[in-house]
């Protein structure tokens, strides 16, 4: 039996499908799965035991980079230490800069590196693994900042989702639901900018149309100015969290504003839940816009750019939305399609291909 060592950390982005490979792998392979501070709180530890470590970021504050870049070796000899005692054979990342050390521990220890890339656009940590990889599964054919030469290393799947997604019963349009739910959701990172524009929009357009409203809270500051807000609205709303069941919250969805962590829009497309996405300005390499853009060019979603935000713009569109179908509908029936064939048992055949190859 191989031994799989899953290394994951950071933003949900990174940790939640890491979850969901272990679950794949789990039954056929030993697997273990370690995980930074910060990507921790993604994992819900009644279901997956999991090691912390402890990796600095080099370049995040730079007077401190001498005692980081000390830290960083000794993680590395660390990883190489866990990798022999644990007789790992295969190590997968997940990406970021936390499982840069096991990368190249498996390297030195000639053990098998498989990268995984949920983004439209290449991580640097996994650009920097890739030269010693054998595969990188990926979502986009079209990876951005991905070397032509390691072409042959991409492996093409549709997204690796929770388990707990297949199970939820998928969207329908209902023509003749007087109320519409939307949901506002800014991801495992939050979206302050939705707690201010975002909540306007709904007072505005609730003005002339009744809509339900689940909203993730960015800043937990923000609560109750929204809660009074919308109470003084007559608006029937939810306040949610980010956690890793978040997928609870999908059901009865007629709309999602959304930003563009790749989970977050994988998971409204295997749900047949139209959104509009306005990406993370600030994400690394645009990772977000990209991520966006995969649907968008396939009229899957609706695109805006942040700077490019306008209220009334905005709030015509809500309405031209719900107004008039065509669109609506065209998005949904796209949504269908690039979800097909996506199921547990097909992803799951296809990890263990790949494992069973290497």
């Amino acid at each position: 039996m191989k031994n799989i060592l899953i290394v994951t950390g950071g933003s949900g982005g990174h940790v939640v499908p890491s979850t969901s490979l272990f679950e794949h792998l789990k039954n056929k392979f030993s697997v273990k799965m370690v995980s930074d501070l910060r990507g921790s709180k993604y994992i819900n530890t009644e279901k997956f035991k999991y090691e912390l470590i402890d990796v600095p970021n080099l370049f995040l504050k730079p007077y401190l980079f001498p005692i980081n870049i000390f830290k960083y070796f000794l993680n590395i000899f660390q990883s190489i230490r866990f990798l022999k005692n644990n007789k790992t054979n295969i190590v997968i990342s997940t990406g970021g800069y936390m499982t840069f050390p096991f990368c190249l521990a498996a390297f030195i220890l000639q053990k098998k590196v498989l990268l995984f890339e949920p983004n439209s656009v290449l991580g640097r940590s996994n650009r920097f693994a890739l030269k010693f990889s054998t595969k990188i599964i990926c979502y986009d054919e079209n990876l951005r900042n991905f070397p032509i030469k390691y072409n042959s290393k991409k492996v093409i799947v549709k997204p690796i989702l929770k388990k707990e997604i297949y199970n939820l019963e998928k969207n329908i349009i209902n023509l003749k639901k007087e109320i519409k739910k939307i949901l506002i959701i800014g991801g495992s990172q939050g979206a302050s900018f939705f707690d201010e524009n975002i909540t306007e929009l709904i007072i505005e357009i609730s003005k002339k149309r009744n809509f339900e409203v689940i909203q993730q809270i960015s800043n937990i500051n923000n609560l109750s100015s929204i809660k009074n807000k919308y109470d003084k609205s007559n608006i029937n709303y939810k306040f949610i969290e980010f956690t890793n069941d978040s997928h609870e919250l999908y059901n009865g969805i007629d709309l999602a504003i959304t930003r563009g962590g790749a989970g977050t829009l994988s998971e409204l497309s295997f749900l047949n839940i139209p959104f509009i996405s306005i990406p993370l300005p600030s994400a690394r390499d645009n990772h977000q816009f990209y991520n966006s853009e995969f649907y968008y060019k396939k009229n899957c979603c609706w695109l805006i750019k942040q700077k490019e935000f306008e209220f009334k713009k905005f709030s015509k569109m809500i309405f031209e939305i719900f107004n008039d179908y065509k669109n609506y509908n065209e998005k949904f029936k796209n949504l269908e399609e690039i979800a097909k064939k996506n199921t547990w048992n097909n992803i799951n055949n296809k990890i263990i291909e790949i494992i069973d190859e290497n």
